[in-house]
């Protein structure tokens, strides 16, 4: 078959899978989380997405599209721009948000602390816990569905809880559960 009776999005522009969730589980986020991508959403929509647009328009009215470099890859730009478009609208229709100030001065582990645990082998280490959208590895946050959160969750300062390890099971002794003080 001819490439000029296929699209030319049959792989690039299907819809982009959401990261798992569990079973019955809610996509918590912090409300700092939500505003994050609230606003990445509204600057696509208001500032990229009208740019490429227009540079688009421009390219197309230049003639030959085929071997038009600026046409060809503002289509693809824009294609990327509108698939993160949908894909942060259905984030955020789904995202429930939390606030985790409100355990502030608690030793309980939940959504939205900072942990500090000790390892088996002594090392210390601290993570933070955050939705999936928001968690950033380099930063120490982790998700709330991420192996080590689950262990930690409901665990208080001083417990030791058990955390499953591809090398096998593992006990970390929670030292420290910090959370954000409420902003007046």
């Amino acid at each position: 078959m001819s490439k000029a009776f296929t699209r030319e999005s049959d792989t690039e522009d299907d819809e982009v899978g959401l990261p798992p969730l569990p079973a019955g589980g809610k996509n918590y986020i912090t409300p700092q989380g939500y505003a994050a991508l609230r606003a990445e959403l509204f600057d696509l929509i208001d500032n990229e997405r009208p740019k490429v647009v227009d540079i688009v328009h421009w390219a197309a009215s230049n003639g030959d599209r085929s071997e038009n470099g600026d046409y060809i890859y503002g289509k693809k730009r824009l294609r990327e721009i509108d698939r993160r478009i949908r894909f942060l609208t259905k984030r955020l229709e789904i995202a429930e948000v939390t606030e985790p100030s409100v355990h502030f001065g608690k030793d309980q582990v939940f959504f939205g602390a900072t942990v500090t645990y000790l390892e088996e082998a002594g090392d210390e280490r601290t993570v933070t816990i955050l939705g999936i959208d928001e968690a950033d590895s380099l930063k120490g946050e982790v998700t709330w569905i991420s192996p080590i959160a689950r262990a930690l969750l409901k665990a208080r300062e001083g417990d030791v809880v058990k955390l499953v390890t591809p090398v096998g099971v593992q006990e970390v002794e929670v030292l420290r559960v910090q959370y954000p003080q409420a902003l007046q």
